[in-house]
């Protein structure tokens, strides 16, 4: 059986994060899905969020400034303790990522570049282009290879092992041989990712079904915040490929079928570049009011920054455009439409990355550490991502090296791993039965059309009814083929009974929050409750269904306020 001191699952930023904070000294291995540069971090365009001033109109910036921004823009439900903790260590974080070898873009005279994000008072954003995850998650495997870091790749985690309240390993599925296998660690970190794939217009990537936070969740982890789910305004119509908002940073005009820049009717003083829920309704308002293009989209129009910035600031997005779309940004602007694209909601783990399950971390965007709250400003999810990866290697060491190690879990572990080989061979001695891709499409549309950026009442029961039923089809599955190396429909199976749970706690989250606060909008509750909803939604699997209760916010010196911008 392999074993390990500290196992971190996903090698994604947050995983390369831990994987290089943690102890050398101790046994450190990743788990990973896919090779760790297909992770979905790549596709991060826009950059990463930091107060060092290095923008001529952000002299007077600093991470006190930044951490009110985050708050604001969370719509107040971010946990501000947590959130000042991560603003402080920004500035820091960048200068370790530089360090390392990040190739950032830079100001004439050699600093950091920066520009405008939405829902910030200063331009902060580091960027590298408009490629910044992608460059920083090379950047970070590199020195995972120069430290010999071990790379389990190719293999998918199908069960978190608990027994009484500890952590005890994990049970993986190893695509390239078809093998179901046990794998013993003292700590084991979760940087999994989000579950974009739950909505049929995501940004995701299609790996990012979300089994990581549905795996923590069976095991009885709670999951916090989960119908807090943003969606980005501006992906590419019809591919939903992110166009980031690093091309409103650089001057970008969203503009109707009228040609008028209708921002200005939602937030007047930001205009582009309001906060990300603010921008998409207003985007879908539009649209629905029959001021888009084909009764789908609006324009992002970038003409008027010029070609040579444009090949500069945004060449990816460039060649997203001509590859994707056939048209040139810089002749034609860019059709685009919301998708969903980040979860503010997931593992619930305090400000260690450390959750109620004895030995079990978690951090980015599979985690909710808290700072997020209600709406993500863009550039925080990177910095999410370095400065919580890197803590919770720092505390996993921690745990491991004051535990004691003698608990004897290899015979629960295999025990465990027999259950999930019973299970896919139960799905194999089927000859007929329910097919899983068809049950994924018809989540998928449940959850655009009525658990979407707005929302009701009559929409949110209509699709838990539908979940369910999808969980009495799941059932009824079975595996059509019978060759176990790498099956993607083997895969999907065990994935879609995340996915199945996730769609259900954020839907049940939805309809039990009769307010509406940053992404989560009802149209039969249109304002923010104070007094009733300013707190965290908690799901906890017991009993085989979801149990619902709430938990304060740690409000310190920002008093909630009426969020204009």
């Amino acid at each position: 059986m392999i074993s390990q001191d500290i196992l971190v699952v996903g090698g994604g930023l947050a995983g390369l994060a831990a994987v290089l904070s943690s102890d050398p000294h101790l046994k450190v291995a990743v788990v990973s899905k896919v090779h760790p540069l297909r992770s979905h971090s790549v596709a991060a365009q826009g950059g990463i969020n930091a107060a060092l001033g290095n923008n001529p109109d952000a002299s007077d910036d600093n991470w006190e400034r930044h951490a009110f921004d985050t708050i604001k823009g969370s719509d107040y439900l971010a946990d501000q303790d947590i959130t000042e903790v991560m603003c402080q260590k920004a500035v820091s974080t960048i200068y370790e990522l530089e360090y390392l070898g990040v190739p950032f873009s830079r100001f004439p005279g050699g600093v950091i570049a920066q520009r405008p994000f939405g829902g910030a008072g200063f331009p902060r954003t580091c960027y590298a282009a408009d490629r910044t995850g992608l460059v920083i998650l090379h950047t970070l495997f590199e020195q995972s290879i120069r430290k010999q870091v071990k790379f389990y790749n190719e293999w998918l985690v199908t069960k978190l092992v608990v027994k009484d309240g500890k952590c005890l390993g994990v049970v993986v599925y190893d695509l390239t041989t078809g093998q179901i296998m046990p794998v013993q660690a003292r700590a084991v970190i979760f940087a999994t990712g989000g579950y974009g794939r739950v909505y049929s217009r995501t940004t995701n990537a299609y790996i990012n079904h979300g089994s990581g936070i549905g795996i923590a969740y069976k095991a009885g982890v709670p999951l916090r915040d989960m119908e807090f789910v943003q969606f980005h305004p501006t992906s590419l119509l019809g591919k939903n490929i992110l166009i980031t908002e690093g091309a409103r940073g650089e001057g970008g005009y969203l503009v109707n079928n009228k040609g008028k820049r209708f921002m200005h009717d939602y937030a007047p003083s930001a205009m582009e570049l309001a906060p990300r829920d603010i921008v998409a309704r207003a985007i879908q308002t539009e649209v629905d009011k029959g001021n888009g293009f084909d009764k789908q989209y609006v324009h992002l129009d970038l003409r008027h920054i010029g070609e040579e910035k444009i090949k500069k600031r945004l060449p990816g997005i460039r060649e997203i455009c001509i590859n994707f779309a056939g048209i040139d940004p810089v002749y034609t602007p860019i059709p685009i439409q919301p998708a969903q694209h980040y979860s503010m909601g997931g593992i619930d783990v305090n400000e260690k990355c450390a959750s109620r399950v004895e030995g079990f971390f978690a951090a980015g965007e599979c985690a909710c550490v808290g700072v997020h709250g209600a709406n993500r400003l863009g550039g925080n999810s990177l910095l999410d991502t370095a400065v919580f990866g890197k803590i919770s290697g720092d505390e996993a060491s921690v745990y491991v090296k004051g535990s004691d190690g003698t608990d004897n879990s290899e015979k629960i572990l295999i025990e465990e791993a027999l259950e999930v080989k019973a299970r896919i061979e139960g799905w194999e001695k089927r000859n007929s039965g329910k097919r899983v891709h068809r049950l994924m499409d018809r989540l998928k549309v449940v959850m655009s059309e009525k658990v979407g950026i707005f929302r009701k009442k009559k929409d949110l029961m209509e699709a838990l009814v539908e979940i369910s039923e999808l969980k009495e089809d799941y059932e009824r599955v079975y595996l059509s083929g019978k060759c176990l190396r790498y099956s993607q429909e083997l895969v999907n199976l065990i994935e879609f009974d995340s996915m199945l749970d996730l769609a259900e706690v954020i839907t049940l989250g939805a309809l039990n929050r009769q307010e509406t606060r940053g992404s989560h909008y009802r149209l039969d509750f249109k304002e923010r409750n104070d007094r009733d909803w300013l707190k965290h939604t908690l799901a906890t699997w017991k009993e085989g269904k979801p149990q619902i209760s709430y938990a304060g916010v740690n409000i310190s010196k920002y008093k909630p306020e009426a969020r204009k911008y």
